[in-house]
């Protein structure tokens, strides 16, 4: 697509309910879910322990939304104790390709995101004063940037 394109010729637009899909499958905590079960199933526990970052709250709302939506499943072990085993689906898995060519998209496009990043950071910088990152109605020597 190009800026002089007609309004309707290859229109992009994601209706709601994909887009309520995308981001309840696509978000930071499901990625890492998906990441870790694409390989093996994992029992709660094991999940946190691989993703350090993600609180039991975090991690329990993203494993119902997942299951919700049919791309994890949860499977009571006949085990004493009782465990619980989180698996990717069939459909789950089905996700992989299309994240697959998103993660290439972003790692050959990351260079050219990163200086528009700077570009950007740099503007909003000088636009508000923080050009040399010291703030010239504070005291010497303080930056108002950085609290």
């Amino acid at each position: 697509m190009t800026d002089t394109t007609p309004a309707d010729a290859d229109r992009f637009e994601i209706a709601a309910p994909h887009r309520d899909l995308l981001d309840q499958v696509l978000d930071r905590w499901s990625l890492a879910v998906l990441n870790e079960l694409c390989d093996a199933p994992a029992r709660f526990s094991t999940l946190r322990r691989a993703i350090p970052a993600v609180t039991q709250k975090s991690l329990t709302a993203t494993l119902r939304r997942l299951e919700r939506n049919g791309i994890v499943e949860r499977v009571v072990l006949s085990t004493r104790p009782v465990a619980v085993e989180y698996r990717i689906t069939a459909l789950g898995k089905t996700l992989r390709p299309p994240v697959d060519v998103i993660l290439a998209w972003a790692q050959e496009h990351m260079p050219r995101i990163e200086d528009a990043r700077r570009r950007f950071d740099e503007a909003m910088d000088a636009t508000l004063g923080f050009g040399s990152g010291v703030d010239q109605t504070a005291p010497a020597g303080t930056s108002s940037r950085n609290g």
